[in-house]
């Protein structure tokens, strides 16, 4: 099976470079820049679950990508999506498949204009990791995982192979059958937690810590369930609960990396991860007040940041 994986920066470097690690045929789509600093330096992966030293990956720029792959693993951010979709055209073949792990669920829509629905997967990964100014992959926690599957729920011979091809990788690749409800899980809390921190500027801890900050949590936590809900994939009880309890735990320093991005004066997945959702509520007649906040907070800080930039 030839993988291409787009990008080699945090999460790409990480899940591409661990497959390439347990012996897999893997090539990265990169920019010039980082295609010479990885034939210069290699793809060092640190991780407390072990380190990589990979001397000179597979590489190849947009400009050279000719010949097709069987799966093409793409994370990027939501605003390098459009670019990293032409970028990666030469590489989907006729029976070539995407593998997305972006947040959210647009990307699907837009994989499946440029490509067919039939050659887009289902996926999504939990990982906190950074690129250093280095270009090594620095792996803060000990959670890595990379789930995948047909968005029908089949058992197809292609997700079968690419579980067989991340058995032997170092870290925790999982096919599932319910692959598109996985997604909208991740969603629903991913978008409750970037919403409570960047509201509050502030980590989970804080936040239960003022007066009506936990109300004020679980009631962005159900005005996502409720949009997830009325498109067809309410979560279960015990995922909300678990989103609950992990976005009202006292004293906890977790944040979303969208909130240290915003802290940092950087670009953020407004659109993508809060204003899909709120599209889709509003689209079903639900009225999410708390979502509608966060999003106006969200879009005045990009408002600002265009004015302020440079």
């Amino acid at each position: 099976m030839r993988i291409l994986v787009v990008g080699a920066g945090a999460t790409g470097g990480y899940f591409g470079g661990r497959l390439l690690q347990a012996g897999c045929d893997v090539t990265f789509l990169v920019h010039a820049r980082r295609a010479q600093q990885l034939a210069r330096d290699g793809l060092r992966i640190r991780s407390e679950l072990g380190n990589a030293e990979l001397p000179a990956p597979p590489t190849v720029t947009a400009e050279a990508l000719r010949a097709p792959f069987d799966i093409v693993l793409l994370s990027c951010k939501a605003w390098g999506l459009a670019q990293a979709i032409a970028d990666m055209a030469p590489a989907m073949g006729e029976h070539s498949a995407v593998l997305p792990v972006l947040n959210g669920m647009h990307q699907l829509d837009q994989l499946d204009a440029r490509f067919g629905a039939q050659r887009v997967l289902g996926g999504q990964c939990a990982i906190a990791a950074t690129l250093a100014a280095d270009g090594t992959v620095h792996h803060l926690n000990r959670i890595h995982i990379l789930g995948f599957g047909e968005r029908d729920g089949s058992e197809s011979p292609r997700v079968c192979e690419l579980a067989q091809a991340m058995a032997d990788a170092n870290f925790d690749g999982r096919a599932s059958s319910h692959i598109v409800q996985d997604m909208w899980d991740k969603w629903v809390f991913l978008a409750s937690l970037a919403g409570s921190t960047c509201l509050m500027r502030a980590p989970v801890g804080d936040i239960v810590a003022a007066p009506g900050g936990r109300e004020a949590t679980l009631a962005l936590l159900d005005d996502c369930r409720r949009v997830a809900a009325a498109c067809g994939y309410e979560p279960a009880a015990k995922v909300i609960t678990r989103a609950a309890t992990m976005l009202t735990e006292a004293g906890s320093g977790f944040t979303a990396s969208m909130m240290r991005d915003l802290e940092n004066g950087g670009r953020i997945e407004a659109d993508h991860v809060i204003g899909d959702l709120l599209a889709r509520g509003t689209a079903h007649g639900v009225d999410t007040p708390l979502l509608r906040l966060v999003y106006a907070h969200l879009k005045a800080y990009e408002s600002r940041r265009s004015h302020t930039a440079g």
